[in-house]
């Protein structure tokens, strides 16, 4: 660090996400933007320049760069592993958009040089910087709601509505699989640090709207068992407009319940809005708890409250996902694909 300043490198802007990190981390007083990189050069000088963020057409030049301390990879999915191992292997720490990688071996590349050359690794999942996922972990694992029955959590969106993004590369199943993939990772990852790993998974998966030709899916739905025999439902759809209910929690002891939790669900105002609710029911005379929470603005809000956290997390050397766990999600996700195709239940342990 140079005065004390965090040197950050970008590697790639093709995850919009980047964007709004850099956007919060270009007004902190203790965060530098030292050099970006992108392999698709028009997109990285563009999104640089706007940043004021020297560019650099090499990779290799950005990784030894003495300057930078940490890089943030934000390229396809499927290039992932290749930048996590490069920058592992220069000594740069990492701070890796979702998803992991496409496959257990790419984690397992990601994970294999991040601990033999003791680099700091986080994923930037920001479910787990929301305040009401936050409470929600709390609860449940402080048992304020009993022995937990069944926890279902909607991640929705509405991109491939828009027609510019059916040309985008999320959609191109090579660098990204499919959206289920790109997209309901959040969800599983936000499960398995609520819950834990779960033993198996039944799922469906479809393009239910959208040409398969264009992309392999747009919704699925996942049932995920717990050895001790509760559920978790994930249900995620990228051709959803509104939304409202994003996540149930049913105890033995009470029920929580989370609004306005996703981007449909925060994008179209509501007259009276609640964010989470708690019913308990040994105080059954109070009914519906309000938590007090606020709703954000936007769920950009939620985006961009990665990038102080994960600064925050960095200065502490507290990944708030290290590689281990952002497996998990990812071996959660090709559960859900592997049950869809093969039409039977998925145990994580024969992936």
């Amino acid at each position: 660090m140079s005065n004390g300043k965090i040197g950050i490198g970008v590697i790639s802007f093709a995850h919009g996400h980047v964007n709004a990190y850099c956007s919060v981390w270009g007004g902190m007083e203790d965060v530098r933007l030292v050099k970006a990189w992108d392999d698709d050069v028009a997109r990285g000088q563009a999104q640089a320049e706007s940043f004021g963020v020297p560019f650099t057409a090499d990779l290799d030049d950005l990784l030894s760069d003495p300057a930078i301390d940490l890089v943030v990879i934000a390229s396809e999915t499927s290039k992932h592993a290749d930048h996590a191992v490069a920058a592992a292997r220069a000594g740069k720490d990492i701070l890796l958009q979702k998803p992991m990688a496409l496959s257990l071996a790419d984690c397992d590349r990601i994970i294999q040089a991040v601990e033999s050359q003791g680099v700091y690794f986080s994923m930037a999942y920001q479910m787990r910087h929301d305040p009401a996922n936050q409470k929600i972990r709390q609860l449940v694992q402080d048992g304020a709601l009993g022995r937990i029955i069944l926890l279902r959590r909607r991640h929705c969106i509405s991109v491939l509505f828009n027609k510019d993004f059916l040309n985008s590369w999320h959609v191109k199943p090579g660098l990204n699989m499919g959206m289920f993939m790109d997209d309901a990772s959040h969800a599983a990852d936000f499960i398995y640090w609520v819950l834990g790993r779960p033993a198996t998974c039944v799922a469906e998966i479809e393009p239910v709207i959208v040409d398969p030709a264009i992309t392999p899916d747009d919704t699925g739905v996942a049932i995920y068992k717990y050895a001790d025999g509760k559920l978790a439902v994930l249900t995620n759809s990228s051709i959803t407009w509104a939304g409202e209910n994003t996540t149930e929690v049913y105890g033995d002891r009470g029920v929580l319940i989370q609004n306005h939790g996703d981007g449909v669900s925060t994008s179209i105002p509501h007259p009276c809005p609640v964010l989470l609710k708690l019913y308990l029911a040994d105080q059954a005379d109070k009914g519906w708890q309000d938590l007090g929470l606020p709703v954000p603005a936007s769920h950009g809000e939620r985006i961009m409250a990665v990038a102080p956290d994960a600064i925050a997390d960095y200065r502490a050397g507290t990944p708030r996902c290290p590689a281990r766990e952002g497996k998990v999600s990812i071996e959660m996700v090709l559960a859900a694909y592997a049950s869809a195709c093969q039409g039977r239940r998925i145990a994580l342990d024969e992936l």
